[in-house]
């Protein structure tokens, strides 16, 4: 099997290669390729639905209803291409919140009205809210999302039930856990892990049967042979089953929102973190999947939030679980040769006529299994090369993602993301930004035949580059852009990266952009997109 679809080449006066058809005409051109690859995919997100659905303490049929609807409507409304939809990890923090504190019921009417709220940024044309936020932050949160993760479900795997502990005691109630582990679930929930991990080492079998699936089954096989699945997990009468349990299958799954407490302050709470957490990451995923896309195809933002705002709307609607573009299961739909949406669709499909034709297989996988992919899932989302990472670019975005993870941990996520951003602004403003500059970028744009000057002046960082990616954004393509920081004396590593992106999208529309003046400004490291200073003389001047 190949790494990726085979490209077309590109006509000599044009910078992108030439894509495939989309839809109906997509369907019909590229139907092989892309049923092979939903296939691939409903093999990785069937486990992945279950687990993200029981550790956000939903059903775990709310999981797959999530992903169908996800497949099968929002992929025909979004901007994407090749990016999946459906439940993912990022989101079990904010629904496993919203149903401890609200209930099931009113938690699916959280979910409606995050949706109906996503439809109307999508009108308002809210795309490019990813901006502001300084990826920094963006990464601790998402770290503090993966710790979290891998402390609630330590428990499950070593047959425990999770008690659900806050701030510290978050990590004081992991010990007790391992001194009281149940040996035989708890030998589901390492060969679980072992799994997640080694599995995709094994070269093409790896690539072509999905880890998480292998550890389902391997997990299922292993608590049928010692008798795992039998035993009840839990005290008196908190006893709880330690396998996967549907309910009356798909239609029994279909629950009604309670909208009678939607308008309280909780629900308002959970509401915005909904509509935060899945509208970031989802724009922040399809940006990251057009990078990666074989065709150079960019997603269109807006027709995101309306994707994903429709579909969270229908999900909820009827008992499921909130869905974001994924990006994990976008990198295997890529890596599997899919070519336009109906990829996202068939894999939708498949878990339709899976979960109607044989629900049964799905109640004899143990929760220990489901929470072994999750712990690997957290691991990565958190993993030690990404504060590595942090590091090189520098130490001020080191310990901005260091205090927003650990504070999402410890505290919760809007406070995480808050203290985040706070000390991104704080250092802005030690840095000599000014209070005018703070959020509203000195930018001149002057145009005279086939060029375009963007004159920068002062700082740039997250706080203000919005007003300036609109400026980029609208540029007629085919030009010659001269970014010039003859004025500039601070640009923060978020601004950096944006820029470089521009660059690339602008330069394959076949355009061209020089930087002039940046050589003034020095590295606080020898990253890439390390923040960039003038010289104290010149950046008073």
């Amino acid at each position: 099997m190949t790494a990726g679809p085979q490209i077309p080449a590109a006509p000599a006066e044009q910078g992108r290669p030439v894509p495939p058809k989309d839809w109906l005409p997509g369907l019909v051109e590229n139907g092989k390729t892309d049923v092979v690859s939903g296939f691939i995919l409903f093999l990785i997100a069937l486990p992945l639905c279950l687990a993200i659905a029981l550790a956000s303490g939903a059903p775990a049929i709310a999981g797959v209803i999530s992903g169908i609807i996800a497949g099968t409507l929002a992929c025909l409304l979004s901007g994407s291409h090749v990016t999946i939809n459906g439940p993912a990890a990022g989101m079990i923090v904010i629904v496993a919140g919203a149903v401890t504190e609200l209930g099931y019921e009113t938690a699916l009417a959280v979910g409606v009205v995050t949706g109906g709220l996503q439809v109307l940024l999508s009108f308002a044309k809210a795309g490019k809210m990813t901006g502001f936020f300084p990826l920094s932050v963006i990464h601790g949160m998402l770290a503090g999302i993966g710790l979290i993760i891998m402390a609630s479900q330590i428990h499950v795997a070593l047959g425990r039930l999770n008690p659900g502990a806050h701030g510290f005691h978050i990590l004081t109630e992991i010990p007790p856990s391992f001194q009281n582990l149940v040996p035989e679930i708890a030998l589901v929930g390492l060969a679980a892990v072992l799994v997640m991990v080694f599995w995709p080492m094994t070269g093409a079998l790896g690539k072509i049967v999905p880890a998480p699936l292998v550890a389902v089954v391997v997990g299922t096989v292993i608590a049928t042979i010692n008798g795992a699945g039998d035993i009840l997990v839990g005290e008196g009468d908190d006893q709880r089953s330690s396998r996967v349990d549907l309910g009356g299958g798909l239609l029994d799954g279909f629950i009604s929102p309670n909208f009678s407490e939607v308008l309280s302050g909780p629900a308002i709470k959970w509401i915005f973190l909904y509509l935060f957490v899945a509208s970031l990451e989802s724009l922040l995923t399809a940006e990251a999947v057009d990078k990666l896309d074989p065709w150079k195809r960019r997603s269109d933002m807006n027709r995101e939030l309306l994707g994903k705002g429709v579909g969270n709307m229908v999900s909820s609607a009827v008992g499921g679980i909130p869905m974001i573009a994924e990006v994990v299961r976008s990198k295997a739909n890529i890596l599997n040769g899919a070519r336009t949406r109906w990829s996202n669709f068939f894999h939708g499909l498949f878990l339709l006529v899976f979960v109607l034709a044989a629900p049964g297989l799905l109640e004899l996988i143990p929760l220990a299994a489901l929470a072994g992919i999750l712990l690997v899932v957290g691991f990565k989302l958190a993993h030690p090369n990404d504060f590595r990472h942090a590091l090189h670019v520098g130490k001020v975005d080191f310990v901005l993602m260091f205090v927003t993870a650990f504070t999402v941990l410890l505290t919760d996520l809007l406070i995480g993301v808050a203290t985040g951003i706070i000390l991104g602004l704080i250092w802005a403003l030690v840095k000599g930004t000014s209070v005018g500059n703070l959020f509203k970028p000195a930018v001149a744009v002057t145009e005279q035949g086939e060029q375009i000057t963007i004159q920068l002046r002062k700082a740039l960082g997250f706080h203000n580059f919005i007003p300036l990616r609109s400026k980029l954004d609208g540029l007629p393509p085919g030009k010659t852009v001269a970014l010039d920081f003859a004025g500039v004396h601070y640009v923060d590593p978020t601004v950096m990266e944006r820029l470089y992106d521009f660059e690339v999208n602008y330069t394959a529309d076949g355009g061209t952009v020089v930087r002039v003046g940046d050589e003034r400004l020095t590295a606080d490291s020898h990253h890439e997109f390390a923040t960039r200073t003038a010289p104290k003389t010149l950046a008073q001047t």
